[in-house]
């Protein structure tokens, strides 16, 4: 349980998709918006469990077709939210020093909540993951289920307590960071990313 938990902070910890929308959330709508894509990102996560316990991800894995459909529109979503994520950079840059952190402060929660789900549901990397590294620590005598349940909701609860603890920070440091020169620069980084995340995930083989 220690080494799939240790390892599994580490592929948390790595920065992608995740980080680079929870980011925008944070800096957009502030901790609130942050928190509600990080939750969106767990139930997209709960969509992958499932599917891998229920096999299904391995049939998914197994078929080419399949997964270049799912990979298209993931890599599709992540570039229009990068090129979201860039104009919102043009306009951030036009704001006036005392509108800067206004941002999305009113929008609806369930938007950011959609963000983080539709990042996680629709990345066949997430489904391999869970395909190919949660097995290694499954039992050998058949009672895989209960094992599975366990290990994905320790999964889950380091996800969340990571990236509650980073968007706190970003949240933290807000007053510097939503500053309309230095929020503008961060979300053209972030989107650039986010594009770059998806033209690697276009790339990854069947």
């Amino acid at each position: 349980m220690l080494t799939f938990a240790a390892a599994s902070l580490v592929l948390i910890m790595i920065p992608g998709p995740d980080q680079a929308l929870i980011t925008r959330s944070a800096l957009a709508g502030g901790r609130r918006a942050g928190l509600l894509t990080m939750v969106g990102g767990v139930l997209g996560l709960v969509v992958h469990v499932g599917a891998a316990v229920l096999g299904i991800s391995a049939v998914l894995l197994a078929s080419a077709t399949a997964f270049t459909v799912l990979k298209v529109v993931g890599a599709v979503y992540l570039v229009w939210m990068g090129i979201a994520t860039l104009r919102g950079a043009r306009r951030t840059l036009r704001e006036k020093p005392e509108e800067s952190g206004a941002g999305d402060q009113g929008a609806p929660g369930g938007r950011y909540v959609r963000y983080g789900f539709l990042s996680n549901a629709l990345n066949p990397k997430v489904a391999l993951f869970f395909v190919t590294f949660l097995p290694q620590f499954l039992p050998p005598d058949g009672h895989v289920f209960p094992r599975a349940m366990v290990l994905s909701l320790v999964f889950a609860a380091l996800y969340l307590l990571w990236f509650s603890l980073y968007v706190i920070t970003v949240d933290r440091l807000g007053r510097v960071l939503r500053r309309p020169r230095v929020r503008a620069r961060i979300e053209q980084v972030t989107g650039l990313l986010l594009i770059g995340f998806a033209v690697r995930l276009a790339l990854q083989s069947p």
